[in-house]
């Protein structure tokens, strides 16, 4: 039986031979200093901002749970989910679109995708909220005919409504090319194979394609979506009543600027702590099956270095 020396030459070489039982790590004083001094600045700034008065840290705690940032907490998520529902659906739609063979379908989606992702999203919501001034009127008409019905804007247009419809829109934009760089990922060989077992393009996109580009799709959208949670403190410009909103009204009538603004920072951080988690979680979940291949490729060249050394 073979023996494993770890200068690679035979006991009869006379190299320095050692035991692998007795090898350790060695410690490592230069990272510890590093640690310690990292940690002592840490404490030290913690320190600092517990004691210092100015933060206001007794209206942080009595404003923390106020019904007031409660409901605007409650608009900011739930803006969150609608925005990234719509545009993730809009997204893949696009996407489609994008690797399509035709051309129009092609070139209109890069169009909206060029002007979406090109445009600050500030400017998109204040010109949907703003779109009576162009069009007073919104209308379903017949192309250079009669109107078959209409709407007063400001009836249709109003801040919820304007909110929803630019962030979807611009999310949609980023979620496009997110999709459609998932879905490059997949070799195209699966596509080829799943057709030649008689499947449609779309059934194969579904059942072969997206399963296997979650992959790479699940982390940017992750981030898309704590994005997406601090994107929405823009629609307070528009009068929408958000969590950045709500502790502005607050803090209008109050004076306490400061406070007011560390308990939406202190509910923004925590809202984006979970999403980090859960996020994990997800990532975990689709890359099993390669961490179970690379489990399985890694005993399968262990045993052929056996059977080489013997």
């Amino acid at each position: 039986m073979s023996q494993l020396y770890l200068t690679g030459a035979s006991p009869s070489s006379g190299a320095d031979i050692r035991d692998v039982a007795t090898a350790h790590v060695p410690f490592r004083t230069g990272r510890l200093i590093l640690w310690a001094v990292i940690l002592l600045v840490v404490l030290n700034f913690a320190w600092i901002v517990a004691n210092n008065e100015n933060f206001g840290w007794p209206v942080v705690a009595a404003y923390l749970f106020d019904p007031t940032v409660m409901s605007g907490l409650y608009v900011s998520l739930w803006l969150t989910v609608v925005a990234m529902v719509l545009g993730t659906i809009l997204g893949l739609v696009l996407a489609i679109a994008r690797m399509s063979k035709d051309g129009l379908a092609r070139s209109s989606a890069g169009l909206f995708i060029w002007f979406f992702r090109g445009t600050p999203l500030l400017v998109q919501l204040i010109f949907w909220y703003n779109l009576s001034t162009l069009f007073p009127q919104i209308s379903i008409a017949i192309p250079f005919g009669p109107a078959l019905a209409s709407w007063d804007t400001n009836s249709v247009i109003t801040p919820i409504t304007a909110a929803i419809v630019g962030l979807a829109l611009n999310e949609a934009a980023y979620m496009a090319e997110i999709i459609r760089g998932g879905l490059l990922s997949v070799d195209r060989g699966q596509a080829e194979t799943a057709e030649a077992f008689g499947m449609t393009r779309g059934r194969a996109l579904w059942r072969i394609i997206i399963p296997q580009a979650m992959r790479s799709i699940v982390p940017p959208t992750g981030n898309q979506l704590i994005s997406m949670i601090k994107a929405t403190s823009l629609v307070s410009v528009i009068a929408m009543a958000d969590l950045l909103y709500s502790v502005q009204s607050i803090y209008n009538r109050t004076f306490e600027i400061i406070p007011m603004l560390l308990v939406a920072v202190i509910w923004y951080l925590f809202i984006t702590s979970i999403l980090n988690i859960g996020q994990s979680y997800i990532e975990a979940y689709y890359g099993r099956g390669e961490r179970q291949n690379g489990a399985g490729a890694k005993p399968a060249a262990a045993g052929a270095a056996v059977e080489a050394n013997h």
